[in-house]
This record gives structure tokens, sequence and C-alpha cells, in this order.
């Protein structure tokens, strides 16, 4: 598919490692305060318990650890954008991890530490423009380390929806990017101009084929917020019950985008 943007968005890599490195100590910080029957409550995520899925938060850091140390790939083969796209084919294997994780650590804390401790020496070692093999392709480490705002942000939603009163707090640029990249990729996959998509204060993106719009005011707009719409994108939130909550507002005979979301899936 075409890409909807002429020039890709850019990220600033250095932002980007502090918003991911600040929303994992977010996590590691909840998950201090969490007792075994926590540990062990129900997740939205199908079977996964919410020790789990806290040890799956550490794979979106330890999957930088996993891919460098594999052959680096001859060429860029892939684009971050169609890392959104590509995810579903690790699903299995996501699951299986997780639990494996689970019983092999049962001080979480620790586990995380260690993770995030590895993570920011390779950040430190290994040049963005490396190549990693990526179920998307092959794509630097800087674009790879944009993909992990999305895991923690929605990961965190997810940790939040599973204990009741926890609160996670969601860092504003980790926030930022998982929107941004999660709404370019709406326009990848509907590429057009009929449709405005705003998420703000993050992202506006237009897509949807149909008449294009130049200028006033568009025909078909769709406007929510970062954290509805990542729950949109990544199949949290369904369309339809976001429209009847009063989630999103959709105007326009274009601005119906049930048939496009989730995302990943």
């Amino acid at each position: 598919m075409p890409p909807a943007r002429k020039r890709p968005r850019a990220y600033d890599p250095a932002r980007t490692r502090a918003a991911v490195l600040a929303q994992f100590g977010s996590v590691r910080a909840a998950v201090r305060t969490l007792t075994p029957e926590q540990l062990a409550l129900p997740t939205r995520l199908g079977d996964w318990t919410v020790r789990e899925l806290v040890a799956h938060v550490g794979t979106a850091l330890a999957a930088v650890d996993r891919l460098l140390g594999e052959a680096e790939p001859r060429r860029q083969d892939g684009r971050l954008l169609d890392w959104p796209f590509a995810i579903a084919a690790d699903a299995d294997a996501i699951a299986a991890t997780a639990r494996r994780l689970a019983g092999e650590h049962p001080d979480l804390d620790a586990h995380l530490a260690g993770v995030e401790r590895r993570f920011t020496e390779l950040l430190d070692t290994q040049p963005g423009s490396r190549l990693l093999p990526t179920s998307a392709g092959a794509l630097p480490l800087a674009d790879y380390v944009v993909t992990r705002t999305v895991e923690l942000v929605v990961h965190t939603d997810d940790l939040n929806a599973a204990v009741p009163g926890l609160d996670v707090p969601y860092d504003r640029q980790a926030l930022a990017a998982a929107t941004r990249l999660l709404a370019d990729a709406l326009a990848v996959k509907a590429p057009g101009g009929s449709t405005e998509v705003r998420i703000p204060p993050y992202a506006v993106v237009q897509c949807v084929e149909g008449p294009r719009h130049t200028r006033g005011t568009p025909p078909n707009v769709v406007e929510t917020d970062p954290l509805t719409w990542v729950r949109l994108a990544t199949g949290r939130l369904d369309w339809r019950d976001a429209l009847d909550g009063a989630k999103v507002s959709a105007s326009g005979e274009r601005a119906d985008l049930g048939a496009l979301l989730p995302l990943l899936s």
C-alpha cells in the first residue's frame, strides 16, 4: 500500500528512548505494589493473568536484546509503518514466552530491572542505524524503539484495566509516539484524503479514498482522544461501542472507520 504521507514522520531517538524508559519505569513502580492476589487476577488478554502480562511487558524491551543477537540483515527492507500490520504473526510465540517468563521469574521487579538495565546498555553501545530482523522486515534500531512505545502504552492500559485502582500513569511522550504511529498506520491502510482523523493534541491524518479536502472544514471528520484511539487501533475497544459511549465523534458519510479497525489484530 502506498504511504499516506509524502515524508515519513520523524522521531527523535533521544526523546523516544526517554519516553520508553519513563513508561517502563512507571510500570515497574506499579508492579512493586501488586499483591499475590492481584498478580493472579485475569486480564482482558484471553487467559493471561496479571503476572503473565507483567512478564510480557518485560519482553517489550528484551526483544531488542533478542533481535540484536541475530545476524544483521544486509539491507533495510521494512518500514516503521509496516510494523503494526506484521505483529499478529508473532502472537502465539508472544503468549508462550509470557507464560514461560512468568514461571521463571518469581521476583518480577528484579526481572524487569534486569531487562531495563540490559536495554539501556544496548542503546548506549549500538548505533540507531543498526538493522534488526523484525517480523516487519529489517528495521533500524531507532525505528524499532519507536514501536516499543506502542507496546508499553497498550500494556499499561491492560494493567490498569485488570487491577482496580492501579492507575499507572502514561508518559506524555510515549503516548504521543504511540498515537502518531498508529494514526499514520491508519493512513497507510486506507490511503486517501476524504476523511480527517483528529487525535488532539498529538496527531491529525487524512485517509480513505474519495474527494480530497483542500480548504475549510472537512466533510468527513473523526475525532477522539489519544488513549481511546490506541484502544481502537489495538482492538481493546470496538468502534461501535466507542461511538455509543461518546468516546469518539464521527461526521460525514466516509467517517465510519469500523471496517478499518483494529489495525493490530
